[in-house]
């Protein structure tokens, strides 16, 4: 790796570069220099982003945008330039590597433990869409063409299911009969926007608690990062993402089931604070939409995930055969105590919200 690190605009000599985090599609590195300073450096997923130039576009774009405001540098991502002022390098073999500043004296949860915790997360979120809501979202590239279209999704599904390359949709009856029993009410929110009802933001598209850097001190929330997915998009996707991963009550992966629930008090908790921090930037119908945004947005992650499954796990990284089965159960287990529970969870944003 030292042959591509030199190519940065790093301080020091490497001493160290080995794997860093969990992250499911780049590959990520912690890189340490003497004298001491650290960086992190990814190889970008070319499967996941074809158009690495259009992403690094994007990020440089958002990451100057708010930069231009904050006087705490730890508090936005810092891409380190290369050494002919690009922000991104290509190899010989076709690799292309980015390098950003490590955050120091930060922390990053993987799962909420508590819901002040995952409170905290959603300010920082709401931040982000409030900080960003008057830059031009048009000016981003979509990195992902219909990342969030879930009529396209399903249409992914249905091709999946088509080819069959693995012969395994014969094992996935039941969770096939799950998402397509729900296949119209997926579109509901594609349609919304195509009607202009829903106004397209910048979004960040992948808003999981652990996309969020806390003071290691004080805990409050620093920094959102991991901005490859960021795009034009929907408010209540940025805050169904959230709820879909962070108010579950097990891992995105458990197999046993039972586990598996919404948590209304960690909902609740996310509501609350994604409301009061993105301010009143957000429509009425975006505000309405919010509880639809979490049931939507697991239910899509559950079609990507059986998509993924059924063809072969040429998307997302998997530890055992069956990793992306077991993630689409968990997320088809969550919807279905959503809608056990959809009473409620209207119920509490009428309370913070009473023109829901």
């Amino acid at each position: 790796m030292r042959d591509i690190l030199e190519r940065f605009e790093i301080e020091g000599r490497v001493v160290l570069c080995e794997h860093y985090g969990s992250g499911h599609v780049n590959d990520t590195y912690m890189v340490v220099t003497q004298p001491r300073r650290r960086y992190i450096l990814q190889r970008i997923s070319t499967r996941a982003f074809p158009d690495v130039e259009a992403l690094m576009r994007n990020i440089s774009l958002v990451t100057g945008w708010l930069r231009a405001n904050e006087k705490d540098p730890r508090r936005v991502l810092n891409l380190i330039p290369e050494r002919n002022g690009g922000t991104f390098i290509k190899t010989r073999e076709g690799d292309y590597y980015r390098v950003y500043d490590f955050v120091e004296d930060s922390v990053c949860f993987q799962a909420p433990c508590d819901e002040k915790t995952f409170y905290k997360s959603a300010v920082a979120f709401g931040d982000f869409q409030r900080r960003l809501s008057d830059f031009d979202a048009s000016l981003l590239s979509e990195t992902i063409p219909r990342f969030h279209n879930t009529r396209s999704r399903y249409a992914q599904l249905r091709e999946a299911m088509k080819k069959d390359p693995l012969g395994r949709l014969r094992e996935v009856a039941e969770q096939v009969d799950f998402a397509l029993s729900r296949e119209e009410e997926a579109g509901v929110m594609v349609d919304m926007t195509d009607s202009g009802e829903l106004p397209r933001r910048v979004t960040h598209n992948d808003t999981k608690l652990n996309n969020v850097l806390f003071d290691a001190a004080t805990g409050d929330a620093l920094c959102v990062i991991d901005l490859d997915t960021v795009m034009p998009g929907l408010a209540a996707n940025d805050f169904g993402d959230s709820i879909r991963f962070g108010a579950s009550t097990a891992a995105e992966d458990e197999k046993n089931l039972d586990r598996v629930e919404m948590s209304l008090g960690m909902y609740r908790a996310y509501l609350e604070g994604f409301l009061f921090s993105c301010g009143d930037i957000l429509t009425d119908i975006e505000k309405q939409t919010l509880p639809l945004g979490a049931k939507l947005m697991t239910l899509e992650c559950g079609v990507r995930f059986l998509t993924d499954y059924i063809s072969g796990d040429v998307y997302y990284h998997i530890d055992r055969p069956e990793h992306n089965l077991d993630r689409c159960k968990t997320q088809f287990k969550l919807v279905l105590d959503m809608e056990r529970k959809w009473d409620m969870i209207s119920g509490i944003l009428k309370e913070m919200y009473p023109k829901a």
